[in-house]
């Protein structure tokens, strides 16, 4: 039964289906299709350019894994977590942030102000 329909589609309903597709025969009839012509030939383009694309995808250049990247090198690294206390009263300003990402190489030796550039 299921190699009956699958049979059925290629000797009989693709070839049809083939035939009724407005394909123009030189490069310039393209320019000419209607909307609707275009609509018709957009599944078997689909097909062709997943077909390219998966032809030539073994040759593409492959990403490279990213290492989890430690950002804190250098300070307190025996303990697990770096935690520092900050009294209230040494703050002159108000509405301070302070950067603790260690992106900044400045800041490894002492909390620098947070210029929110790094969300």
């Amino acid at each position: 039964m299921v190699l009956e329909t699958i049979s059925r589609i290629i000797k009989i309903q693709l070839p049809a289906y083939l035939k009724k597709l407005p394909l123009p025969e030189t490069i310039g009839g393209f320019a000419r299709l209607t909307v609707s012509e275009w609509l018709r030939l957009l599944p078997l383009l689909g097909i062709l350019a997943l077909l390219g694309y998966l032809t030539i995808r073994p040759f593409l250049p492959k990403k490279k894994k990213q290492k989890d990247s430690l950002i804190n090198l250098k300070i307190q690294k025996e303990n697990p977590k770096v935690v520092n206390e900050i009294d209230i009263e040494d703050l002159k300003r108000t509405n301070v942030c302070y950067c603790r990402c260690w992106a900044w190489p400045f800041a490894l030796c002492q909390f620098v102000f947070c210029f929110g550039k790094k969300k």
